[in-house]
């Protein structure tokens, strides 16, 4: 099984489309894991996972299984240490959540990382160019909803209804 270019982009764009849509049903619900915040995570799930798959292929000929065993090992560890370190960039504060989408974004940095160290560049490029499209260019989107919420006092799916609509 190979990993062709046409083959990884592909999959990253289906993985920004299908996170976008998750995203923006929860955007639109007013949940603080929004658009932003799925896509990220999304993003950085699937260049997890064709690390993993490029790992499992040979790094050079005379690479053994044993060596790709411990390349993998390094990159779940590398998982779960940077969703620790997400995790401290959450803050509650009241009712409001804030930091989610910085926290998936040192998330799906770590997958561009690793891709990197891997030698993976055109997937680690290519997930870079679709998480600044979506932390730059969304972010209008996501305010948009904000505002049509706001204008039309809709509450959030977790907060009481406003009685006082007209």
């Amino acid at each position: 099984m190979g990993l062709d270019d046409t083959t990884i982009v592909l999959r990253l764009l289906l993985a920004f489309g299908l996170g976008a849509t998750l995203g923006l049903e929860r955007e639109l619900r007013g949940h603080q894991a929004g658009l932003r915040t799925h896509i990220l995570v999304c993003l950085g799930s699937c260049l997890f996972t064709l690390s993993s798959l490029f790992v499992a292929l040979p790094l050079v000929s005379d690479t053994t299984h044993e060596a790709r065993a411990d390349i993998s090992r390094i990159a779940s560890q590398i998982v779960v240490g940077i969703g620790f370190l997400g995790g401290g960039a959450i803050i509650r504060h009241e009712t409001q959540i804030k930091g989610l989408t910085t926290a998936a974004n040192l998330w799906l940095t770590a997958s561009v990382g690793l891709a990197c160290g891997l030698g993976f560049t055109l997937a680690a490029s290519t997930t870079v160019a679709l998480a600044l499209i979506t932390l730059v260019g969304l972010r209008f989107v996501e305010r948009h909803i904000i505002h049509l919420r706001r204008k039309y006092r809709l509450p959030a799916e977790d907060e009481p209804p406003n009685d006082k609509r007209p």
